[in-house]
């Protein structure tokens, strides 16, 4: 997801799925039922979105890695 950086705080995550059901292009759960980021696709911002929002624990975020680049004058 170009722009944007999705974190998973294992140790928060209950394993409970809401993420997958959310966006199952950008999630999954390992062997232990854990949240996995896949490849997300490039146009799953709102449901990414949608399933870090919803995560119970809140060992989700996601963060924009576009750096704001400014002019100054003098």
């Amino acid at each position: 997801m170009p722009g944007w950086s999705v974190q998973i705080d294992r140790t928060r995550c209950l394993g409970c799925g809401v993420c997958v059901a959310y966006a199952p292009g950008s999630f999954a759960q390992d062997g232990e039922g854990l949240a996995v980021l896949r490849d997300p696709p490039a146009d799953s911002l709102d449901e990414v979105r949608t399933a870090v929002d919803s995560c119970p624990t809140g060992a989700l975020s996601l963060a924009s890695t576009d750096v704001a680049i400014t002019e100054r004058e003098g």
